[in-house]
């Protein structure tokens, strides 16, 4: 599980931290650097996920304070990463398929996934551990959820991020090895953070 702790206070990551949770989720750089920089010292054991999308100059950034990145989303990105070589060794990837074809929403197109999947591993040599995708928020999920099994069956990968508060039931009756849970957890957020 990851616990999507974006727009909720230090406070409220700590005591989730007391409670065992290990594995966190950040939707921009400078906010996890804001809040996982100290925590990331004093919990040497806590994975801190990107979650959100990232832009190509914040990548740098983004490496010193990240273990995982869940939205490679695009060749743009994957070729910025692959500038820093060393300093993405122990970090992985889940790339981002728009499922659901939405124009509003990042990721590779489905039917390109197994391309740039091959692109990744291979000629980049990133280290990409699983997949990800967000369903239409109006649509079953687990038709969407199906179709990412079925591009992660055909390329032996065997992660998927799938599944937030709304639909993580759903995301692992599906086969998801990581659900992104943040309202559930935390409440509501509080935006003014």
């Amino acid at each position: 599980m990851v616990a999507i702790s974006k727009n909720h206070s230090i406070a409220s990551i700590e005591k989730a931290i007391n409670s065992g949770i290990r594995i966190f989720g950040e939707n921009r750089v400078q906010e996890a650097e804001k809040k996982f920089l100290n925590l990331k010292k004093n919990f040497q054991d806590l994975e801190l996920h990107l979650t959100g999308p990232l832009q190509t100059n914040k990548v740098k950034n983004a490496i010193k304070i990240f273990d995982l990145f869940q939205t490679l989303d695009r060749e743009k990105l994957a070729n910025e990463f692959s500038k820093y070589k060393e300093s993405i060794k122990n970090k992985a990837f889940f790339i981002q398929v728009n499922i659901g074809k939405e124009k509003t929403k990042s990721g590779i197109m489905p039917e390109v996934a197994d391309s740039f999947i091959e692109y990744c591993n291979h000629d980049l040599k990133l280290n990409i551990l699983g997949l990800m995708c967000i369903p239409p928020i109006d649509k079953n999920p687990i038709f969407y959820f199906k179709k990412l099994n079925d591009i992660a069956k055909r390329n032996n990968i065997i992660n998927l991020s799938m599944g937030m508060s709304k639909d993580y039931v759903d995301g692992l009756r599906c086969g998801a090895s990581y659900i992104r849970v943040g309202t559930l957890l935390f409440g509501n957020r509080n935006y003014e953070n």
